[in-house]
């Protein structure tokens, strides 16, 4: 599965390369960031406990399906890193991590907030071991203020920030995105800070703390939903499939699918007008017309697109000169040549797992992003990181073992676990 242009991106220079990041995160929101930059190259250290691992992650499944192992939840934010399981509960455990930190250059972690500091391996207890340390805390509400220590999860967050109440049509339900829009925003927010703060480190020589509440990130998307109410005193109101803001811009029911269209531009509003045969709608064609009669125009849309079938609406967009698509789904990406071509869709052979596909944005001319492996099991890197990082001998390893300071995957939980048929050597790097 390896073609020119994946051999093409696998020769060039990592960009983070030299950066390592020690990865204390659960569920999405934190393996999310740190995934980011193990993309861009990072050394990522993943610790979870052993035996089950991050079981709000691991096993999470669209109907409780594990194929050949994988975790669907798992598998989606975590990449390119190197998974070590040490039990946190135990002082040798956090011992590990102390040294862990003081070769690192980031630490990221999202348990609740205080957690760490009462572990010992806070901001404050690390960055004395390690001055120049970046320390990521990503939280719900941050890690002080009235909600502070409050857990939260994407359908949480969507709800208390108000994005929910916004999506949907008017007379309907607030619409949760079933996207976890919350968890990969705040995570790609993140991974932004720490490169940040990272710069910042590189001019001063001083590291510092990052605390990231996943509230003020969906709050800040919410584009111009503060400004309208603080101007008017109104709140944002539910439109639908239309934007009230950028008229028209809509997803529509073609006679044999869903299309969406959009001619914000005076031009391209004519041509759209144009392909309708609507000579009437073009006396909206100023753009303060188009805000005061929104409805009327997206009515008149829908009504054209209800009579006609996807294909003759795109054909007609290229012809006249105005966006209009598909509304696509996982499938159709799937197998779209542009978004194969690219590498957007990057399919491979994972080492341990087999063939995966994976969601792959990052494309920079000179240090594209790339993915070497996916999720790995529980516990799966103990020795490379054990020996290449900390130094420790076969013995000593052997000793954290046997006092079950470290472990591996539990057999009894698959997504825990190599798939049935692994070799015992696939995929191990020492």
């Amino acid at each position: 599965m390896i073609d020119d242009k994946m051999k093409e991106i696998m020769a060039k220079r990592e960009a983070l390369a030299g950066i390592r990041v020690l990865d204390i995160t659960r569920i999405i929101y934190g393996p999310w960031a740190s995934t980011l930059l193990s993309v861009m190259g990072a050394e990522v250290v993943h610790v979870e406990m052993p035996g089950a691992g991050d079981v709000l992650i691991r096993a999470v499944s669209p109907g409780g399906v594990f194929p050949n192992n994988i975790s669907p939840g798992m598998i989606c934010c975590n990449a390119n890193k190197y998974y070590a399981a040490i039990d946190m509960h135990k002082p040798e455990g956090i011992d590990l991590i102390k040294k862990l930190a003081a070769k690192s250059d980031v630490v990221m972690e999202n348990f609740k907030a205080g957690t760490f500091d009462r572990w010992g391996i806070g901001y404050r207890q690390l960055s004395k071991i390690n001055p120049k340390l970046i320390y990521v805390s990503m939280q719900g509400f941050g890690n002080w203020g009235g909600m502070a220590g409050r857990p939260s999860y994407d359908a949480y967050a969507q709800g208390i920030t108000g994005l929910a109440g916004i999506s949907g049509f008017p007379e309907g339900l607030p619409i949760k995105s079933q996207a976890w829009i919350g968890d990969y925003l705040s995570g790609t927010m993140a991974a932004f800070l720490t490169l940040t703060a990272l710069h910042y480190r590189k001019r001063s020589g001083k590291g510092q703390f990052i605390d990231l509440a996943q509230s003020e990130v969906l709050l800040r998307s919410m584009d111009w939903t503060w400004i309208y109410q603080s101007h008017t005193g109104k709140k944002r109101k539910r439109s639908g499939n239309y934007d009230m803001a950028v008229v028209p811009s809509l997803i529509a029911r073609s006679k044999d699918g869903f299309v969406s269209i959009g001619a914000f531009a005076k031009a391209e509003f004519n041509r759209l007008c144009d392909a309708m045969a609507d000579s009437e709608l073009k006396k909206y064609t100023s753009f303060e017309k188009r805000f005061k009669n929104a409805d009327l125009i997206y009515k008149k849309i829908e009504g054209w697109v209800a009579k006609l079938k996807t294909d003759e609406i795109i054909n007609l967009g290229k012809k006249f000169g105005f966006s209009a698509h598909p509304v696509m789904n996982s499938e159709t990406i799937f197998k779209d040549r542009k978004f194969n071509n690219r590498k957007t869709v990057w399919k491979f052979k994972d080492p341990v797992y087999g063939d995966v596909a994976y969601p792959n944005p990052l494309h920079l001319d000179k240090t594209p992003g790339r993915i070497r492996w996916s999720m790995r099991p529980v516990g799966f890197d103990n020795e490379y990181v054990l020996k290449q990082i900390l130094g420790f001998d076969d013995d000593k390893i052997e000793k954290l073992y046997k006092n079950n300071v470290i472990g591996k995957w539990d057999k009894k939980f698959p997504f825990s676990s190599p798939p049935k048929d692994w070799d015992g050597k696939q995929g191990v790097i020492l």
